[in-house]
């Protein structure tokens, strides 16, 4: 079938039927990242507050740990609170940190009966006291579970990121503890919110805006990326499996050439250059 064909196919599938089609088709994300986008949009266009939007946004957080986990993916991260929140009206944003507060004690049972690990990635320290003792206690609860690890981006700036990353390698080069030939992608890492996490597969930005807002910028390098036309709120179970579905007819390449995958060598069924006849195609001196 015609990709287009295809889709139209998976999207008349019942939920149960969806789901057995996606997991039959292929590898899933190991990392699945987020940016929850539209809540604001959502409540406007029924004429309410924009509070409204985000508890409604709540739901739609519910559904797509529950895809997940029936999925097997390892790490759900959702963009919850960027650097850039905090220039909302000083209002929103303490109403948020409560409602924050209120979620994280609302779900932490169900969590736990999901076999759910809470995790964050932010300057957690900007957080309200109250906000940090309740994702503290949550995160101190679910530690022992296995299944899928969901990971909060709170205080989160993908810039603000690389630079303590960038600072933490610093300090260590000017201890002593890392020699400059030490330094790789992977000791640059360990200064991320993310160490010890895999990097995102797969990117999703909901409500139809097609820009990553300062996030995941080192660890998103070579993320697949699909933009939803739908609002955040409104967006489900449902909505992530044909995602993945998406996902799953993309070639991840890394660079390499098409049908050759991330593998090195020559593409298949392709001639192979020497590096002689390389610099001569490139008129590259030796």
């Amino acid at each position: 079938m015609a990709p287009e064909a295809d889709r139209e196919a998976l999207r008349r599938l019942d939920d149960e039927a969806l789901l057995a089609a996606v997991r039959a088709r292929g590898p899933v994300p190991r990392h699945i990242a987020i940016i929850m986008d539209g809540n604001g949009r959502w409540a406007r266009r029924r004429c309410l507050p924009r509070v409204a939007g985000h508890r409604a946004g709540r739901h739609a957080v519910r559904r797509c740990v529950d895809a997940c986990g029936h999925l097997g993916v390892e790490v759900l991260t959702l963009y919850t609170f960027s650097q850039e929140n905090f220039n909302r009206p000083e209002a929103e944003v303490k109403a948020l940190w409560q409602f924050l507060q209120e979620t994280i004690g609302a779900e932490r049972d169900e969590l736990d009966r999901r076999n759910v690990r809470l995790v964050t990635s932010g300057a957690i320290d900007q957080l309200p006291a109250p906000a940090r003792k309740a994702l503290a206690d949550a995160t101190a609860a679910l530690a022992g579970n296995r299944g899928l690890v969901l990971n909060l981006a709170l205080a989160y700036g993908g810039r603000q990121e690389i630079l303590r990353a960038a600072l933490n390698l610093a300090a260590r080069l000017n201890s002593g503890e890392l020699a400059p030939a030490d330094v790789t992608e992977a000791e640059f890492a360990r200064g991320l919110y993310t160490d010890g996490l895999p990097d995102p597969d797969f990117i999703i930005r909901t409500s139809g805006e097609a820009r990553l807002s300062n996030f995941l910028l080192w660890q998103g390098a070579y993320a697949e990326l699909l933009v939803s036309p739908v609002l955040w709120p409104d967006f489900g179970g449902r909505e992530l499996l044909l995602a993945v579905a998406e996902f799953q007819g993309r070639e991840r390449r890394f660079g390499a050439l098409p049908g050759q995958g991330p593998v090195d060598g020559p593409a298949q069924g392709a001639p192979a250059l020497d590096a002689d006849r390389w610099r001569r195609l490139l008129k590259v001196r030796p």
